[in-house]
C-alpha cells in the first residue's frame, strides 16, 4: 500500500469519522472501500454509455428482438 494525503473540508471528514465508526472501519478503510465503489460505478457507467452509443449507431431491428422475446421466461402474473 501507498500513503498519500488527500484534502477534506471539516464536515466531511467528520461524516466520514463517523461512518467509519459506524462501519467498525478505520477512516482510511472507508475512503478505499469509497473510491473502490465509486471506481466500480464509473466503469459501469462508462460500459453502458458505450452500449447506448453502440445501439444508437446500429439499432435493433424488430426481428432481433422478436427472437429474443420468444426465448424470454416471463412470470405468469
Amino acid at each position: 500500500m501507498k500513503t498519500i494525503q488527500v484534502v477534506l473540508d471539516k464536515s466531511l471528514l467528520q461524516a466520514t469519522d463517523r461512518a467509519a465508526r459506524r462501519m467498525k472501519h478505520n477512516r482510511s478503510a472507508l475512503v478505499r472501500e469509497a473510491l473502490r465503489e465509486h471506481l466500480r460505478r464509473l466503469e459501469v457507467r462508462t460500459r453502458e454509455e458505450r452500449d447506448r452509443e453502440g445501439y444508437s449507431r446500429q439499432p435493433q431491428i424488430v426481428v432481433e428482438t422478436s427472437l429474443w422475446e420468444r426465448e424470454a421466461a416471463w412470470p405468469a402474473e
